[in-house]
Parts: structure tokens; C-alpha cells; sequence
């Protein structure tokens, strides 16, 4: 028999808030967190703004030691953890922490690092390498820190799959629970800003602003989107089976119903206009779910304010709820926090738990121009409603789609 999985904790650092309660309150009034970038110079870009988390201090959430030799993603993730464990009310010790993971997705993570320890030994030599930083190079590194920081000895897992990495993590965890391989997991993912992930989107020419006479503007679903507002993160979400939450009086922020995941393969970097893959994955979590179009209420969207991206979502969401699509309430927390990549999946599931706990729906910011080809009900304004089921959708070019419906506990 399938295990009931729920979420009952979340520690989120996004470019607009820190923390649960911060951040469904900071989207709830449409704060956005994309602002001059301060980590490196932005002298030779025409685009000088990201979703930068500017006030992040790593020693109020780990201490002033220990500190020195760990790279951006590693403070941000294992902050995270410090927040989620916290807010899981979940207590590690030696009875269980061979019956807790970690599962990360992160794709860009170790970008940075590779890149400073690669400058000095080309520059100056491997002898002249600090090994300390070599840990750093590694992707899984962030994952592992935070085993090692919270003392977590169950198993700790890495996925880099791109833009649904982290939804993907909390599928694996959501596996490794209903094995029976875990009792508590802390899924999600981190990516963090810099110079070479930033202009790695940039020379793809992904972001808003990028093309000359082009604005900088961050509008999902709206007709005047020309590219993304590039951002950072990190999110982990506490999962575990609901008896077992019960019985710890775990407060209960939501329960996982489905998973939807296709992969379709079209061309690097490149949207498929179809939209063959999210549609299935949609089809794949309703069906699994034995949920129809009608059961959903809300949709947290990937919409990321790219003219293909938003058309085709818009487009799948119509086609596969057919009559429904007219009255489930849309919108696109991207409009705030940037896209994150890797991490993205894991916002969006931390702002679904939002709105299924206070029944508010955060807006996109900046709708002002509706485009025929994404006439859905896009919320401009915080909604109020009765919220059961949220579906929370994940996708980017190269191919991976990602879907998961939540449900309220009551």
C-alpha cells in the first residue's frame, strides 16, 4: 500500500525573503527581490540586475567558524537546512539520523569554484592550489556539508538535471521514504549568483534587457516578456510519512498526491513549441493523482517571462484542462524571485504550501498587458480562495518537464 508523504517543514533564502514565513509573506505582497547586482561587475554587461540574495550573512545561521573555506552554494544550502530542520520541529539525534537523508538538485553549484581553483593552477600552478578549496569543485558538495553540519548519516544524494533538479530531488526522496529507506528527508535544491553562471546565460541571451534597445523587464505571461530575470537560492522542505508526522504532532504544511515527469528531447537550449513534454507530465500527475482538470484550484506556475517558455505553458495548461482552464487561478512567483534554475522547482513547491496553509495566492507583478496566447486567469492582485489541490509545474529547454499536485491536510 502507498504511503501517505507529507511536507512539514521548509527553509527557504530567496532573493525577496528568508525564511517560511518571511517568504510566503514577502510574495503575498508582491516584493520583489531582483535589484544592481553587488558580486561581481557588472561593468561590461548591458544587463546590470538579478535576483541576488544581497543580505545574506551565513554566520547568523552556522556560526563564525568553519566558514572560511566553503563557496556561496554550501552557506546557502546548509542555511537552508538550518531553517527547514528548525521549522520541521524535527530533532536529529543518534536514534534516527541513520533514518534521515538529503536529496539536492543543483546543476551550476560548483561553477564558480571550479573556475577560481582552475585560474590559479593555470596561473600559477597545481602547487600553488589551496587543497581546501578543491571540495568546493564537486557537485555534491553542498548536499554533503549539510550531512555534515546537521550530523544526518542517512543517505545523501545529489541530482543535477537542469531547470527541474530540485523537483526531481524531492521525487527521489519521495521514493526513498516509501521504500522504507528513510523516515525524514530533506529535498530541494541551491544555486548561487555569479560572474560565470550569469554570463553564461547572458551570451545565450536568455535574459531580459540583453538585446540592445531591449528593456529590463521581469513579466511573466504578459505580451511585452523578452527574457529572464536570472536568480538565486537555496530551498529544502522536510518530508516524511504522515503517520509518522502524526505522531510526532508535526505541523502538517501539505501532502505530496503526484508526480508527472517527461523528458523530450528537442534541441539544447531550445523550448519545445509543442509542448509535448509538459503537457504529459501534467497528464502524468493527474492521472496518477485520479484527479480530472476540475480538482485543481490553483497552479504555481513555471512561467519565467521568456516569450516561448510562457505561450507553451499557457498553452498546455488550456489543452490538457480543457473547460477547467478558464477558472483555475494562475500565476508565476518568477514575477519576484527571478529564475533560479535548479532551484526553482523547490520555490515554487515552498510558495504552493503557502498558499494551501493561509489560502492566499501570491500575484505576478507587472502583468499589465494580457497576451492572447496566455489567456488564462493570471492573478494580479493576492487572491483569496478556498485552495484543496495546487499543481506546482517545472520545465526549461533541453527536455526535462516536471509536475507535482499538493493537497491540504485539514
Amino acid at each position: 500500500m502507498s504511503k501517505r508523504i507529507v511536507f512539514t517543514g521548509c527553509g527557504v533564502l530567496a532573493g525577496n525573503a528568508q525564511g517560511r514565513n518571511n517568504f510566503w509573506q514577502a510574495l503575498n505582497e508582491g516584493r520583489i527581490g531582483y535589484r544592481p547586482i553587488t558580486l561581481f561587475d557588472t561593468e561590461p554587461f548591458r544587463v546590470k540586475q538579478a535576483s541576488e540574495i544581497t543580505d545574506f550573512d551565513a554566520k547568523s545561521y552556522m556560526g563564525p567558524k568553519g566558514l572560511r573555506n566553503l563557496d556561496r552554494s554550501t552557506k546557502l544550502l546548509v542555511s537552508a537546512a538550518k531553517l527547514a530542520i528548525e521549522d520541521s520541529g524535527y530533532v536529529i539525534d543518534e536514534r534516527n539520523t541513520d533514518q534521515t537523508g538529503v536529496s539536492v538538485g543543483t546543476t551550476l553549484g560548483s561553477i564558480k569554484s571550479i573556475s577560481d581553483f582552475d585560474e590559479v593552477t593555470l596561473k600559477e600552478g597545481p602547487r600553488y592550489t589551496n587543497p581546501a578549496h578543491f571540495p568546493n569543485t564537486v557537485i555534491n558538495s553542498p548536499a554533503s556539508q549539510v550531512s555534515i553540519w546537521h550530523r544526518i548519516k542517512g543517505f545523501n544524494t545529489t541530482l543535477s538535471t537542469g531547470f527541474t533538479a530540485s523537483l526531481d530531488a524531492m521525487q527521489y526522496a519521495y521514493d526513498f521514504i516509501q521504500m522504507d529507506r528513510a523516515q525524514m528527508v530533506f529535498a530541494g535544491g541551491v544555486e548561487e549568483m555569479c560572474l560565470q553562471t550569469f554570463y553564461g546565460f547572458y551570451a545565450l541571451k536568455f535574459l531580459s534587457g540583453v538585446q540592445e534597445g531591449q528593456p529590463f523587464i521581469n513579466c511573466p505571461f504578459d505580451q511585452r516578456r523578452n527574457g529572464i530575470v536570472f536568480g538565486e537560492g537555496a530551498c529544502l522542505l522536510a518530508m516524511e510519512e504522515y503517520q509518522h508526522a502524526c505522531q510526532r504532532k508535526a505541523e502538517i504544511l501539505g501532502e505530496i498526491v503526484a508526480f508527472g515527469y517527461q523528458f523530450d528531447p528537442f534541441r539544447i537550449n531550445k523550448y519545445n513549441p509543442r509542448g509535448t513534454g509538459i503537457k504529459a507530465a501534467m497528464r502524468a500527475a493527474l492521472d496518477q493523482a485520479g484527479m480530472s482538470g476540475g480538482d485543481i484550484d490553483y497552479i504555481c506556475a513555471n512561467a519565467n517571462s521568456t516569450g516561448a517558455a510562457d505561450k507553451i505553458e499557457a498553452q498546455a495548461i488550456k489543452e490538457v484542462f480543457g473547460k477547467h482552464s478558464r477558472r483555475i487561478s494562475v500565476s508565476s512567483i518568477k514575477s519576484m524571485i527571478g529564475e533560479c534554475y535548479s532551484v526553482s522547482g523547490a520555490m515554487a513547491v515552498a510558495a504552493a504550501l503557502g498558499v494551501l496553509r493561509t489560502g492566499l495566492m501570491p500575484p505576478t507583478v507587472n502583468y499589465r498587458q494580457k497576451d492572447p496566447d496566455c489567456d488564462l486567469d493570471v492573478i494580479t492582485e493576492t487572491r483569496k480562495a478556498e485552495i484543496k489541490n495546487v499543481m506546482v509545474t517545472n520545465f526549461g529547454p533541453s527536455g526535462a518537464n516536471g509536475c507535482l499536485i499538493i493537497r491540504n491536510v485539514k
